[in-house]
């Protein structure tokens, strides 16, 4: 019998005897197991037929990818009321690497208390149709988007119903979070590699029209980064300078008042259900709020040139006003332009920033 009928027997059975009997009911549950599909695989901790949460509380978890920070994942099954947390992940061709369910252990034993803590991980766009990933998205409490190739996401999930389950997943007041990839496609604008590559900042700031700048506008719908474009990795690989640029291009693109995100490695900032948001403790780096102050100007084949962007830093003792823009007692400030592709006197700007190694690539 394949596994995953034995897992909706058992949810079947256990909403019917769970009143009577929980010994009957835990162990009808327990068939649940780790499995391989020909779409995805799927990995199982705790039991993901007992009852949801009966509360839950919105919120967002930014993590710059590069190293796990504990408090981000406690913050996620908090707010998903300690009940079943949904980690969905991709790959892009069939390896099969043991270590994907480490996050549903760690949610078990480390991060929780939780009821249950499910691993999927996409190998084809046909999973996100697939009746038994989309029962586990409905039933989430709090879901979490793992590190990997943001493309493969927007590939596999958009148009869908994995996409359509996120967005009422949002809807209904429930917590999600991501790292790196996952962090990438969080804001209301996204940027895809869809190329293949990862764009850098020299590139970007070269020519903002760049084959490799493929940018998402209409995927996922976050409560409080309606207008926020994010960015990973940031200070450790210089992407400053590919985040102004996406900036730029959306501005233009959509006739919007756009901020972007960037989040450092081994550091996560944390957004509460009113769009208040702080670093997590035990966070390495810092988070970064880019917001410009002027029209840029793009012309297709051409550096790009912006002025007055001011740059600011979120370290532990600052607060996010996320929705307004705003940083209270931010870590550091600055002003800075960017001319013909080129950073306006980086010798300020680098003073300042040089250990977070947040510039974008002159050379």
């Amino acid at each position: 019998m394949h596994p995953w009928t034995h897992r909706i027997r058992a949810m079947a059975f256990v909403a019917l005897a769970s009143c009577a009997s929980p010994a009957i009911a835990q162990a009808a549950a327990s068939t649940a197991h780790d499995y391989r599909d020909r779409n995805f695989d799927y990995f199982v901790s705790g039991d993901p037929a007992a009852p949801r949460a009966s509360h839950t509380t919105y919120g967002l978890a930014l993590m710059g990818g590069g190293g796990k920070v504990d408090a981000a994942f406690k913050f996620i099954a908090e707010r998903a009321g300690g009940g079943h947390v949904v980690i969905l992940g991709a790959v892009s061709d069939d390896s099969f690497d043991p270590a994907d369910g480490a996050y549903g252990k760690s949610y078990m034993t480390q991060w929780g208390p939780v009821t249950s803590a499910e691993t999927i991980i996409f190998h084809h766009r046909e999973a996100s149709s697939d009746p038994r990933v989309l029962a586990a998205l409905r039933n989430a409490d709090g879901i979490f988007l793992e590190g990997g190739d943001q493309s493969s996401y927007i590939k596999y999930w958009k148009g869908t119903g994995v996409q359509d389950a996120l967005n009422a997943h949002v809807k209904a007041n429930r917590p999600i979070g991501g790292s790196s990839a996952g962090l990438a496609i969080l804001g209301h604008y996204s940027y895809t590699a869809l190329d293949g590559g990862s764009m850098e900042s020299k590139v970007a700031l070269a020519n903002p029209f760049d084959s490799g700048v493929t940018l998402e506008t209409d995927f996922l719908h976050i409560r409080n980064l309606e207008s926020v474009v994010t960015d990973t990795h940031f200070s450790a690989r210089s992407r400053l300078g590919r985040l102004i640029t996406f900036i730029a291009r959306l501005q233009k693109e959509n006739d919007k008042n756009i901020v972007g995100i960037g989040v450092d490695e081994h550091t996560a900032l944390l957004v509460d259900e009113n769009g208040s948001a702080k670093l997590a403790v035990g966070s390495h780096g810092s988070a970064w709020m880019v917001t410009p102050q002027e029209p840029a100007q793009l012309v297709a084949g051409k550096p790009l040139t912006m002025r007055n962007i001011q740059l600011t830093r979120i370290d532990a003792k600052s607060r996010v006003d996320v929705p307004a823009h705003k940083v209270e007692a931010a870590g550091a400030t600055i002003t800075m332009s960017i001319d013909g592709g080129k950073l306006v006197e980086p010798s300020i700007a680098s003073k300042m920033l040089m250990r977070d190694r947040a510039l974008p690539d002159e050379s």
